[in-house]
C-alpha cells in the first residue's frame, strides 16, 4: 500500500500541440487527460514548461502532468516537478505508448531500463533513476517497411478507434489502482492479458 499523505505524480508521455494529438506516440498525454477529467482535477499554474492538474485520488494529493517539451526532453519538466515538489520517485507513475507489446494490450512495470522510448531515456537521466512505476500501452509494431518513428507518430487506424477509449479507460484504473494499492498489486489485476 502506498502511504497516502505523500504527494504522488502521474506523468503522461506525449508531444505538445495538435498535429501530435491524435498520435500513438500521445496515448499517455490521452490517459492523464481521461484521468484528470473523471477525478475532477484541477489545472495548477506552473513555471515549468508542463501542464499540471492537481486534486485528490481516493484522498491521496496527486499531481497529473503532461511535458510541454517533446517527448526526448520529457525529463527536463518532469526532474524540475520532482525537486519542487519534494516528490520520491517510488510515487511517480509514467503512463507511455509501447511497440513491444500489441495495441491494447496493457503492462505494469516497477523498474527498468528505456527499452528504447526516449522519454523514458530523458526521465532516467534526468531522475538520475530507473526506479518509478510505469504503465506500459501496447501499441503495436508496424507493418514491414513502416519505420517505428513514423508507426508512433502516426494516428491510429480505424480499427484500433473503435476501441481506443475503453483502453484509455482500462489505463486509467491501472494507475488509481496503482495510487490506491501499490504496484505490486495492481500489477496482479492488470497485467493480465485482457
Amino acid at each position: 500500500m502506498m502511504a497516502e499523505n505523500r504527494p504522488h505524480v502521474v506523468v503522461g508521455l506525449g508531444n505538445p500541440g495538435p498535429a501530435y494529438a491524435q498520435t500513438r506516440h500521445n496515448i499517455g498525454f490521452m490517459t492523464v487527460d481521461l484521468l484528470a477529467c473523471r477525478f475532477g482535477l484541477t489545472a495548477r499554474r506552473s513555471r515549468i514548461d508542463a501542464a499540471i492538474a492537481e486534486g485528490d485520488i481516493a484522498g491521496i494529493p496527486v499531481l497529473v502532468v503532461k511535458p510541454l517539451t517533446y517527448m526526448n526532453r520529457s525529463g527536463g519538466p518532469v526532474g524540475d516537478i520532482v525537486r519542487t515538489d519534494g516528490i520520491q520517485c517510488e510515487d511517480l507513475v509514467v503512463i507511455h505508448d509501447d511497440i513491444d507489446l500489441a495495441y491494447e494490450r496493457l503492462k505494469i512495470k516497477e523498474k527498468g531500463g528505456d527499452g528504447g522510448h526516449n522519454g523514458l531515456r530523458s526521465l532516467i537521466d534526468a531522475l538520475g533513476t530507473e526506479a518509478f512505476v510505469r504503465v506500459r500501452m501496447g501499441v503495436g509494431r508496424p507493418e514491414a517497411g513502416i519505420g517505428a518513428a513514423d508507426y508512433v507518430l502516426g494516428e491510429f487506424d480505424a480499427r484500433q478507434r473503435t476501441t481506443l477509449e475503453p483502453f484509455l479507460s482500462r489505463a486509467v484504473e491501472a494507475a488509481v489502482a496503482i495510487l490506491c494499492e501499490g504496484a505490486k498489486e495492481a500489477m496482479n489485476l492488470f497485467n493480465r492479458k485482457p
